[in-house]
């Protein structure tokens, strides 16, 4: 019985593509058919990848970084916001923000405020994770309750919050008046008007970094605690060297984005201070975009106030991930 030619046998190479036995030499139809396959897929991949980028990019360069350049470019120019002519000034604008002294009160201002409130939301949200994270009747109502006012109008907490800080018949006033306090004038004296708008967003925003830290606390590992117990460690042991040192990457991030979010309080100042009292007691920067822009009519510098805004906070962003990618690698 003579077997089939062995020439005419399609065999499977070393990448499962059938090609001709041809006694051991390389096919090369065959290796650039393979060539052509792997191009083919290549540039289907590539494809579905800008099929799904690509409007996601559009709509960025539409809304995000194309302002952003324009506001850039604006600040060197001098512009009545009513006027269709704008003034090339150059660095003008920026000099004048320097030298006023009411920039540097609206620094310290913006500085206060946003440390309070990243500070007073961040420890808050763990405190309040850490409680409800344990077994506890009714903690889902609770938890909810906690995260409620995260999701409400700024405008409504202020109008809301207004009614409670008035001295004269305002809920704070009651509980001062049951311990035989007196209430403090919180709409005419410029630290009790900036302490009345930090808890009021620490109020309403303390929800995020509670649901943030509660996701965290969740995913934590239990071994580790469980090797806490074995070794009798103290709460406060187990606390510093066990759950601390696994929120420190949901730290980092919270640290990020609640001073971002701090940054942009708008809404809680304009409905219960408008900026003041006396003048720019509790004007932030974003604040301070706004007067100049829509009230004083001046475009260019509140285009400037708002690009050296973004300057400090992309240094401030950039300083942040580069300690947290430092941190990730030890």
């Amino acid at each position: 019985m003579t077997s089939p030619e062995r020439t005419a046998d399609a065999v499977p190479d070393m990448r499962g593509v059938l090609t001709p036995d041809n006694g051991g030499e390389p096919d090369i139809a065959s290796e650039a058919e393979v060539r052509r396959a792997r191009r083919r897929s290549t540039l289907g991949h590539w494809a579905l990848f800008l099929v799904l980028v690509l409007p996601n990019l559009a709509l960025l360069a539409m809304f995000t970084y194309r302002p952003l350049l324009d506001n850039i470019r604006l600040s060197f120019f001098d512009w009545n916001i009513s006027s269709p002519i704008a003034t090339f000034i150059g660095f003008q604008n920026y000099a004048e923000w320097a030298s006023s002294p009411e920039s540097w009160q609206i620094v310290r201002t913006t500085v206060v405020f946003t440390v309070c409130a990243v500070a007073g939301s961040m420890v808050l949200g763990l405190a309040m994770a850490l409680l409800l994270d344990q077994k506890l009747r009714g903690r889902n109502i609770v938890r909810s309750a906690i995260f409620a006012p995260f999701v409400l109008s700024g405008a409504a907490v202020g109008i809301a919050f207004s009614f409670v800080f008035d001295p004269h018949f305002g809920m704070i006033r009651d509980l001062l008046g049951k311990v035989g306090a007196g209430t403090p004038d919180f709409y005419q004296s410029p630290g009790w008007a900036l302490a009345m708008i930090t808890i009021t967003y620490i109020w309403k925003n303390v929800g995020y970094s509670f649901v943030i830290y509660l996701a965290a606390l969740q995913g934590a590992r239990a071994d580790l605690y469980e090797a806490a117990a074995i070794d009798h460690a103290s709460t406060w042991t187990t606390f510093t060297k066990v759950t601390l040192p696994q929120l420190r990457p949901t730290t980092f991030f919270l640290s990020i984005t609640v001073m971002l979010n701090s940054l942009q309080v708008f809404d809680i100042i304009n409905v219960m201070t408008r900026g003041g009292p006396q003048g720019t007691a509790t004007t932030t920067m974003i604040y301070q975009v706004y007067l100049e822009t829509f009230q004083n009519q001046r475009a260019g510098y509140g285009a400037t106030v708002a690009t050296i805004m973004f300057v400090v906070l992309l240094i401030i962003t950039l300083i942040q991930v580069r300690v947290m990618d430092k941190d990730q690698t030890r």
